[in-house]
């Protein structure tokens, strides 16, 4: 592997007007595939396997042409301090939208509130529900501006309106002045890591290359393959953070040969086949992990882990190709490590781990930092475990569901609305359960359908069970059920179980099959579903990544301590996810305007991405300890100087990711703002907890043995060389300095 990507990176070295052709071209491909590529809607919200998907499909087969999957929209009006909306002043206001919605192209139907009885008890509050024939992100621009059109011109006579729905359902914000901050610190801590505009400018360029090329290929493909624009997002946030961390590492790994006094094209040569390695096989981590969540079975979720799997190869590919191509372009404008401003290039009789004048050069804070918890690992390691585990507290309190107007910050019309709507006919009006009566085994259906509806009404938090309503054929039922709790409660979720319970029993009376669906129990599978696929998700993902990282490491018990430092940090952070986001805690800081339940797909999605980041770390780190402890150091002398040569830049590149993700806390959107937290929590807490003390403490105790594997094992394994052994025979090679000298100026 190392001598492999050596020739690979000295050929880009000295061919890099034609490697940087390549990436160009790619880009540009890209670029036009995106500006000519179709507008895309979003990715299809289905959950195969479960009852509420079921339902959704058995509609669609019994009702043709009413849209069961079709975005909603809803006005809400109130009428005017001592008012009601029955007056003739504002029913006719409300009639009046009524018609005018009806006239959309995309539009199924719109209710008239004073013939569907959609008028509160007080004769303050009224709505009017409009259907559509497309899902929200798929309406056309004209429709989504008529509905709030609407709402306007009513508001404008006094009452007082707001509009509610996935209809209005857009693109959501990605954080972009957030993003452009984060970017900014990443730049900062790029030029203090690697001493120079030039240097820190290479991983920022090849990174945007590399987002670029795969959020552009996925706009350019989001049509033919249904992929909505959180795709898009997750792509950018993965691909930025791991793109600039890898270019980072091999810069850096550049600047240390340079400095041990190897001409500029074998520097790049050595750094590509060092750090290059240990970017492959973290890049390898990260895909496993991204491309693992096709076991959850969810279309949208499989659709976003690919995705952003392809752009992290992507990352890779360029960190090996174009950084030594670049490299080449920067010459003498990036300086050895170590080298100030305007000094003399060291030579080879002067590495840079030497000092000046025959005196040892001055430990660096990574080594202070090695040594200190050498001494002290057992104080260290509880201390770092005990103090994650307290984080991780809060994780017991995890509850789980998926956005909706109730969690939009108060400000927006879509809040205003379903509070309205709340305040005038209950909580549970928001979140209608959608009752399916299949009646094809029932020998009386009309019969069937009142035996279901009692048994409903009989259940405890309904409030309202409307009469049935059946297809063409008469063998297929709708029955809408209003919950006395709001959509995201545990007595809502509670009543979709207890309807489900009552359906054996109604099947044994009447024939006939009772399914639930409508968008709360959506929501309430799709938790369940993620639920039952964590364990067999995680033991794929760690049980693979393990298997990688002994092959990386030749050893059993350091991979084992790197899935369980990791397990420890997740957990943290969803610990820290809990308090701010359904807790409060310091929400104010981050702008959480409104704490509820936490995404369902947030604990299998920070196990996905985190793991795969987390692994980063690790063999970015131990990979050096691991060469040092190969060329005969002893395990604790290995420790320090796998933190001399990587604790800097692994913290430089913590601090860079965090940076990344944190940008997308600033998004509008509450998803995009849960997940910016927690992948830059998470992060914080992997490296500088885990990576950084839990794990020299753990090796220092284990001393020789964190290295042992078995000898049936050594001889089975393939020898990827991950440490570069394979290139200490090249230092033997005759060489001509002087040529190589030449050799150079010629090129820079």
């Amino acid at each position: 592997m190392a001598t492999f990507l050596y020739k690979l990176g000295r050929l880009a070295f000295r061919r890099r007007h034609f490697v940087a052709l390549i990436w160009v071209a790619l880009l540009t491909l890209a670029g036009v595939g995106a500006a000519s590529a179709p507008a895309a809607g979003t990715t299809s919200f289905s959950i195969p396997g479960t009852e509420a998907q079921k339902a959704f499909d058995l509609l669609e087969q019994r009702f043709p042409g009413a849209s069961a999957d079709g975005a909603t929209g809803r006005i809400v009006f109130k009428a005017p301090e001592g008012q009601k909306m029955t007056d003739a002043g504002n029913k006719a206001t409300v009639e009046k939208t009524v018609r005018e919605l009806g006239d959309g192209s995309e539009v199924v139907s719109v209710t008239d509130p004073f013939t569907t009885n959609a008028v509160s008890r007080d004769g303050t509050v009224a709505y009017t529900s409009v259907r559509y024939d497309l899902p929200g992100m798929e309406l056309a621009d004209s429709t989504r501006t008529a509905l709030e059109k609407a709402g306007d011109e009513a508001r404008a006579t006094g009452l007082t309106v707001d509009v509610g729905g996935d209809a209005l359902q857009a693109a959501s914000d990605p954080g972009a002045v957030g993003e452009i901050i984060g970017l900014a610190l990443a730049a900062v801590v790029l030029v203090i890591t690697l001493g120079s505009l030039v240097a820190a400018g290479l991983p920022l360029l090849t990174a945007i290359i590399g987002v670029g090329i795969g959020v552009s290929t996925i706009t350019a493909l989001a049509s033919a393959l249904d992929l909505g624009d959180t795709t898009s997002t997750l792509a950018l946030m993965i691909g930025l953070a791991v793109g600039i961390d890898y270019a980072l590492f091999i810069v850096s790994r550049y600047r240390g040969e340079l400095a041990e006094g190897r001409d500029r094209e074998e520097a790049a040569g050595r750094a590509t086949g060092t750090a290059g390695s240990a970017v492959v096989f973290a890049g390898l981590t990260v895909v496993i992990a991204l491309a693992g969540l096709a076991v959850v079975n969810v279309p949208m979720l499989t659709k976003m882990g690919l995705a952003a799997a392809g752009t992290v190869v992507v990352a890779v590919l360029i960190a090996l190709t174009m950084i030594p191509a670049l490299l080449g372009y920067a010459g003498k404008k990036i300086r050895p490590a170590g080298e100030k401003r305007g000094g003399k290039r060291l030579g080879r009789d002067r590495p840079a781990q030497a000092g000046t004048a025959g005196k040892p050069a001055k430990p660096n804070m990574g080594t202070r930092w090695a040594s200190f918890v050498i001494r002290r690992p057992v104080a260290v390691l509880l201390l770092g475990v005990v103090g994650l585990g307290v984080i991780a507290v809060p994780a017991t309190q995890l509850e789980l569901g998926l956005p909706d107007d109730g969690s939009q910050p108060t400000s927006t019309t879509q809040r205003r609305a379903y509070d309205l709507l709340s305040e005038g006919f209950g909580p549970g009006f928001n979140g209608p359960l959608m009752v399916v009566y299949d009646a094809e085994g029932s020998d009386d259906a009309k019969a069937g359908a009142t035996v279901v509806t009692d048994r409903i009404k009989d259940l405890k938090d309904v409030v309202t069970v409307t009469p049935a309503t059946f297809n063409k054929a008469g063998d297929t039922a709708m029955i809408t059920v209003i919950p006395g709790s709001k959509p995201s409660s545990a007595q809502t979720e509670d009543l979709v179980h207890a309807i489900r319970d009552a359906g054996p029993g109604i099947k044994a009376d009447t024939g006939g099959q009772v399914l639930v669906s409508g968008t709360t129990a959506m929501n309430i599978d799709f938790s369940q579903k993620l639920n039952d696929a964590l364990v067999p998700y995680l033991a794929l993902v760690v049980g693979l990544a393990f298997l990688l990282l002994i092959v990386v490491f030749r050893s059993v018990l350091v991979p084992l301590k790197a899935a369980l430092g990791f397990l420890l940090s997740v957990l943290a952070a969803l610990g820290a996810v809990v308090a701010v986001f359904q807790w409060g805690w310091l929400a104010g800081l981050i702008g959480v305007e409104e704490t509820g339940p936490i995404m369902s797909m947030m604990p299998i999605f920070m196990v996905g991405v985190v793991f795969g980041l987390a692994m980063d770390y690790e063999v970015f780190l131990v990979t050096r300890m691991r060469e040092a402890y190969v060329h005969g150091e002893t395990p604790s002398q290995a420790v320090v100087t796998g933190f001399r040569h990587s604790a800097r830049v692994v913290v430089a590149a913590a601090i860079i990711m965090m940076a990344v993700f944190g940008g997308f806390i600033g998004a509008s959107d509450a998803m995009i703002k849960m997940i910016g937290f927690g992948l830059a929590i998470a992060v914080f807490f992997d490296a500088f907890v885990v990576r950084m003390a839990i794990v020299p403490a753990v090796l220092a105790l284990l001393g020789k043995k964190a290295w042992w594997l078995p000898k049936w094992l050594d001889r089975a394994l393939p020898n990827v060389d991950v440490e570069g052994e394979g290139l200490r025979a090249l230092d033997d090679r005759p060489k001509d300095s002087d040529a190589d000298e030449d050799r150079e100026l010629v090129r820079v």
